[in-house]
């Protein structure tokens, strides 16, 4: 055990999880309750913190630990995940994010009430909150490895201690206290990752990573060099993860949060410029460093989960690995937070005030929020001992919300009809799973294609040809209605 980065690690992350958790607490009591304090922050959050946040809560286990082990098979290639990902901050910084800010939403789920109404709401709500509390339990899952990584508990044990910290990561001020934390953390995250990149290089053959490009050549896997693979790694993993991140992140609570949060849409907009980057890059380190984890014997042997972090420990001085887990831990944190508060805002706002509660205050919404992140922190725990693929969960997950994404635009933009909004969710839905539990792909010679694909041709043929048929309402951002909102959301402000 290594017991000095141990507690370096928990002491950063205790000190600084408490001190801004308390200093935000003691500010928000001596103020009352605006609305939407607890899961939006008062949407009073201003770009640095937006922009940050944007970037850590996609930057999670799967970019982290995710990337390490899948460049262990697909080499340079994984770097796609993360360029994913930058298409994805892009698109939201852009639409999607300026949509859900403008509309005045606290959840996702509700922009499905204003275009199709309350059972389509409901049905996505569910949907969206089982998709993102899945993502959750591989967040735990990185956790855990982190902490595994530093003293040889098993990973179930490390998820434990680290759903308690991600715990607290959010459950005193919630989004305020995600954003703030995040701020501080990722100056932190990317000052330990370029050290660690250069002091790594130190400890190889030659003092450079020419070792590591040698080790792949000589044994024939140059493909591993490049980011785009072999023709087959390309069209099954980089498109179609680009096609799953981009049209489901896109829409999902935990992205869309962040923006609701905003002070304004143009804090969104001016976000992009450093969300983005700050994403993308750590991808390039994350290649980096799962490519020369398998070439050095003594971690290769420890498999794909934990070469990586089990390397940083024991290549790089103390003090250098000690800050560089605790920036992975807290990134991981940060998605861990925010995938724990996203459901419970669902559930709080959908189910709880929308259907049980509606005259619930903003300290009764607080309360139920906090009860329903420790609930899901626990049971992540439990599901999380199942230890599946960290990238191949993540893309089977993703596909459950293209449908919603499209589904969201032909409202907004075409035409509303509930039928064939239902129809086309129903049949994405019921295609990604006949993708991953039977044997329809082995039958159609398809095995290769990812469910990404699969989801998005049913949702297009679906929705295309449904509208197409089906009579409804104009698209929504062509409506009296979104004209009447606007008007209503702004009367309060020149009061």
């Amino acid at each position: 055990m290594n017991t000095g980065i141990l507690i370096a690690v928990l002491v950063y992350e205790v000190v600084i999880i408490l001190g801004v958790g308390l200093w935000l607490a003691k500010r928000s009591a001596s103020r009352p309750h605006q609305e939407g304090d607890f899961a939006l922050a008062g949407r009073n959050l201003p770009m640095p913190v937006v922009a940050i946040t944007l970037a850590l809560t996609v930057l999670g286990t799967a970019h982290i630990l995710g990337i390490f082990e899948l460049a262990w098979f697909l080499g340079a290639a994984a770097i796609w995940f993360s360029i994913a990902h930058v298409i994805l901050l892009v698109m939201v910084c852009l639409s999607t994010g300026l949509w859900v800010r403008r509309l005045g939403l606290t959840t996702v789920p509700e922009i499905l009430d204003l275009l199709y109404g309350r059972i389509t709401r409901l049905i996505v709500s569910c949907t969206m909150a089982g998709v993102v509390f899945g993502i959750l339990t591989l967040e735990t899952q990185g956790i855990g490895i982190i902490i595994s990584s530093m003293t040889g508990w098993s990973i179930r044990n490390g998820a434990v201690v680290g759903a308690i910290l991600g715990i607290c990561y959010v459950v005193f001020a919630g989004m305020k206290e995600v954003g703030w934390l995040n701020l501080v953390n990722a100056i932190v995250m990317y000052l330990g990752l370029i050290l660690a990149t250069i002091f790594l290089a130190f400890r190889l053959p030659g003092g450079n990573y020419d070792s590591v490009a040698e080790y792949y050549t000589s044994s024939g896997n140059d493909f591993m060099l490049s980011i785009y693979g072999t023709p087959e790694i390309f069209f099954a993993f980089a498109l179609g993860t680009t096609i799953a991140v981009v049209f489901s992140q896109g829409i999902s609570q935990m992205l869309m949060q962040p923006c609701m949060s905003a002070e304004s849409e143009k804090t969104i907009r001016r976000a992009l410029w450093i969300a983005a980057p700050l994403n993308g890059m750590f991808g390039v380190f994350a290649v980096v460093i799962g490519l020369t984890a398998k070439t050095v014997p003594e971690f290769a042997a420890l498999g794909p989960k934990v070469a990586a972090t089990t390397m940083l420990v024991n290549y790089l001085p103390p003090w250098l690995a000690a800050l560089l887990l605790a920036s992975f831990l807290a990134a991981i944190l940060s998605t861990f937070a925010m995938t724990s508060l996203a459901p419970a805002t669902i559930f709080t706002v959908d189910i709880y005030k929308n259907l049980y509660r509606p005259k619930a205050t903003e300290a009764d919404m607080a309360r139920v929020m906090r009860i329903t992140i420790i609930i899901l922190a626990v049971i992540a725990m439990a599901v999380a001992a199942f230890l599946p693929p960290i990238l191949a969960a993540i893309n089977w997950l993703f596909s459950w919300l293209v449908p919603v994404f499209w589904v969201v635009v032909f409202g907004l933009f075409w035409k509303r009809s509930s039928a064939v909004a239902v129809t086309t969710l129903v049949a994405a839905w019921i295609a990604n799973s006949a993708w991953s539990f039977s044997s329809l792909p082995q039958a159609l010679e398809m095995a290769d294609v990812p469910n990404a694909y699969v989801t998005l041709a049913v949702t297009l043929t679906v929705g295309i040809i449904g509208n197409l048929m089906a009579s409804g309402s104009g698209g929504f951002f062509n409506a009296a209605e979104y004209r009447a909102r606007l008007n209503e959301q702004a009367a309060p402000a020149t009061e």
